[in-house]
């Protein structure tokens, strides 16, 4: 009897067990399908939030390229100013010239004209008495000879005159001329120089609005790219100054160097030992880089890649930092950038060797760690902020002269 009871309740301990496990495998199905939904639901959003995101960069994107595109009209209208400027300041220069030249020829025509009256009063008061009359007047044969030569003389004299007076004329006639051209081109030059004004100013003001819609990032990168130009252009200036104030270096530099125009492979010697490269022609972002950047740690030596003639040594707390410019015999320049402040040990107007320290490297201006931006640029040393790739400006690719 025990024996049945004890079926029973194994029996009845078994059908309660497996209702208990089909409740649980149900409760976990409706879990497991509605975790399913909400993973779906979940995918939906993030597919939906990237769609969205895509938009706003595409959109973002499509504004830097705005932002690119007026830019670079604004570089061309500075530029065209710039050119208009220097039109109209040979212009004034040609007018002064001119002017001066005029009154020096005005003066001068005066005098000959002065002394060729007085020569017609001379004559005047001699009387009906000519050339032939003063020959025939002649006492001997050498009287004769003699007086001929007075009266070939005064002949030539007088046909002088006469002649200077003619050049002298002309010469005020045409420094007239140049005057009323060099005003003419100098009127237009000034003319065309506001409109170019009026158009760099709408231009600005178009950008500005388009930067303002940027983001954050792309405000940053801006900012980066303006205090780039305004660095470049402060150093092109300084150059252009160097380049007159060195001439005589530069020339001495050219004279010494054996093969000083070879620009091939092997022209350059790496500027820092030690390091790797981190960044070549464009960044990890893709952005145009436009040299090669050796990341190597704060103090490291930095050498001359080549002879040269030290252009420019600066320290900026933004852009560049603390860098030298080199001229170098095959006419390129080579820009070290980001130095440790007061380490320069060269000096503008310097002739430097390939391999001599002019600094040590750091992190200075906008850099992002401690390296080494090293850039080479052949004439004209211009700089594009919104350049994309080489030969958009005039920064090469260093590792082809290395």
């Amino acid at each position: 009897m025990k024996s049945i009871y004890k079926r029973i309740i194994v029996i009845m301990l078994i059908i309660i067990f497996a209702l208990n496990m089909n409740i649980a495998l149900a409760v976990t199905q409706q879990d497991i399908n509605n975790q399913k939904n909400e993973q779906n639901k979940i995918n939906n959003q993030i597919d939906e939030a990237e769609k969205k995101h895509k938009e706003l960069e595409a959109q973002k994107s499509q504004t830097m390229k705005q932002v690119e595109s007026i830019s670079a009209q604004i570089e061309t209208y500075e530029t065209q100013i710039a050119q208009l400027d220097t039109q109209i300041n040979e212009a004034n220069a040609k007018i002064k010239e001119s002017e001066q030249k005029l009154a020096e020829n005005e003066k001068e025509y005066e005098r000959k004209q002065d002394n060729f009256k007085k020569r017609l009063v001379a004559v005047y008061e001699a009387g009906e008495t000519t050339y032939l009359d003063f020959l025939l007047s002649s006492s001997s044969l050498v009287d004769f000879i003699s007086n001929y030569y007075l009266v070939s003389e005064v002949a030539e004299m007088d046909k002088k005159l006469i002649e200077g007076l003619e050049k002298q004329k002309q010469e005020i006639e045409n420094a007239k001329k140049q005057i009323e051209d060099s005003k003419q081109q100098l009127t237009t030059a000034k003319a065309s120089k506001e409109g170019m004004a009026t158009q760099l100013k709408n231009s600005k003001n178009e950008k500005n609005k388009y930067v303002s819609q940027l983001s954050e990032q792309e405000k940053e990168l801006e900012k980066e790219i303006q205090e780039l130009k305004q660095a470049n252009a402060r150093i092109a200036n300084e150059i252009k100054i160097a380049e007159e104030k060195y001439k005589k270096e530069l020339e001495e530099l050219q004279n010494s160097s054996s093969g000083g125009g070879s620009t091939g492979a092997g022209y350059f010697m790496r500027p820092v030992n030690g390091g790797y490269i981190s960044a070549r022609a464009y960044y990890s972002s893709g952005r145009f880089h436009g040299a090669l950047d050796y990341a190597v740690s704060s103090g490291t030596p930095v050498y001359a890649a080549a002879d040269g003639v030290v252009m420019l040594t600066a320290n900026l707390t933004t852009s560049y930092g603390t860098h030298v410019v080199i001229r170098h015999a095959n006419g390129m320049q080579t820009y070290y950038a980001h130095g440790t402040y007061g380490t320069i040990c060269v000096s503008a107007g310097q002739t430097v060797k390939k391999g001599q320290k002019i600094m040590n490297s750091g992190n200075s201006g906008n850099s992002q760690g401690p390296h080494l931006h090293f850039e080479v640029r052949k004439a004209p040393y211009s700089y594009n902020g919104y350049a994309t790739a080489y030969g958009q400006d005039s920064r090469v690719n260093p590792e082809a002269y290395m």
